[in-house]
């Protein structure tokens, strides 16, 4: 692991990658607004998914649900109906319980403890929402801002840890936003935009970092069969569905994929494990969201 790393040495390291954002800039739809609300429905969307997934859906969510108050008073049901396709669905969950903490504070926290306080609001999350909307500094150890600092200052380590690189990215974030060419938000897009680029041209640095996992297989796993449910409840709307009634369907479902048909047991403990965790209700043996 390298010794530590001089001021001359982030001098350059930060004009190299305000003159790289510079080149290589995104224009992304969230980028053209300020509203933290806005800032933070993407941010939470961008989470371990590409942003050509998230193009469409970021503005149809608000499309649906324009403001937090907006989205503390409808029913969880709907957050979830809209969030489908978009993976972790607990993420949906904790949008709209965030949402109306939020409501109830009046305005949108803008202090880094206020905002991890949030349900499904982390560091990261938090110091995207104070860069973007409020143009605040912070550590934003986002993937892309990982990468560039692994390829660039650590660039023959392995296993690099996070506390390794994260005094290095609060010592280069801009600590005022007097200089609109290098403010913290400016600088956090530039290194987001350069980390895409590197991770299209060069063998992905981000391997390097000792927080780097492999994601486990989707299809035909307990996750799938979770999503699966759920659809199934959703699309039951008040009516609801029944544990025998999904396993039918989730098994039809599995077996033209090729794989085993579900029981009717796996299937109930799942739906009790969703009611547990607040995705649906059971009332009469049938499950509603």
């Amino acid at each position: 692991m390298r010794g530590s790393v001089t001021d001359e040495e982030l001098g350059s390291f930060r004009h190299l990658v305000l003159e790289q954002g510079r080149i290589l800039w995104r224009d992304l739809p969230w980028r053209e607004t300020r509203d933290p609300y806005a800032i933070w429905i993407s941010e939470v969307m961008l989470q371990q998914t590409q942003v050509q997934r998230v193009l469409g859906r970021w503005e149809r969510w608000l499309e649906r649900f324009p403001d937090v108050e907006f989205l503390a008073q409808v029913p969880t049901a709907d957050v979830l109906q809209e969030w489908q396709g978009m993976g972790y669905n607990r993420r949906a969950l904790a949008l709209h319980e965030a949402a109306q903490k939020i409501s109830e504070l009046g305005s949108f926290p803008t202090d880094a403890k206020e905002l991890v306080a949030l349900p499904g609001i982390g560091p990261t999350t938090a110091a995207g929402i104070r860069a973007f909307a409020f143009d605040l500094p912070g550590i934003y150890l986002d993937t892309n801002v990982r990468t560039v600092f692994l390829h660039e200052l650590f660039p023959d380590d392995t296993a690099v840890p996070d506390k390794a690189i994260a005094p290095l990215v609060e010592r280069c974030c801009p600590k005022t936003a007097e200089d609109p060419t290098d403010d913290p938000r400016t600088w956090y897009y530039a290194l987001l935009d350069f980390g895409a680029y590197l991770k299209r041209v060069a063998p992905n640095p981000s391997r390097r970092s000792a927080t780097h996992t492999k994601q486990s297989k989707f299809e035909g796993s307990h996750r799938q069969k979770r999503a699966a449910l759920l659809r199934l409840v959703l699309a039951a709307g008040d009516a609801g569905i029944t544990a025998e009634e999904a396993a039918r369907s989730l098994s039809s479902q599995e077996e033209a994929e090729g794989r085993a048909p579900v029981s009717q047991e796996m299937a109930e403990s799942v739906l009790d494990d969703l009611r547990n965790e607040g995705f649906c209700r059971k009332t009469l043996a049938r499950y509603r969201a």
